[in-house]
């Protein structure tokens, strides 16, 4: 089950998906809700939305896990089921500042799945494995 967000951003990424569906573009007003709710990372994560930089990767056991292409050029693996990003800027704003919901990745998984801009891709379960633990954390 997925961690939930607040209700205010839980219900404002609904909009935006309703609104997307209806009309297939977002609303001004939406978009500044969007902006007041998420800071400074929501222009980032639409722009993340725009370059399709969002991946969802699943494989046949079922375990789903997102991948972000950052702006950087820096694959990011994060887990929206329980909202973390290994992000430099998650660890700072969101966990240990708490002044962010979300970094820019996990904002831009979100809205990369309201507007159906989010890509898939299926993988066996020993590269979910190698996804999940990485070699380089074993040693």
């Amino acid at each position: 089950m997925d961690a939930t967000l607040p209700a205010v951003a839980e219900e404002l990424l609904r909009e935006i998906e309703k609104a997307f569906q209806e009309t297939s573009h977002v609303p001004d007003n939406l978009l500044s809700a969007l902006r007041f709710v998420f800071g400074a990372s929501a222009v980032p994560a639409l722009d993340l939305v725009d370059h399709r930089s969002v991946s969802r990767i699943v494989s046949p056991s079922g375990r789903m896990v997102y991948q972000v292409l950052g702006s950087s050029g820096k694959l990011y693996t994060c887990y929206a089921s329980c909202h973390f990003c290994p992000c430099p800027a998650f660890a700072f704003s969101v966990l240990r500042k708490g002044d962010s919901l979300l970094c820019k990745h996990l904002l831009a998984i979100y809205l990369s799945r309201a507007l159906g801009a989010c890509q898939e891709l299926t993988v066996s379960n020993k590269q979910m494995t190698s996804l999940l633990v990485p070699e380089d954390s074993l040693t």
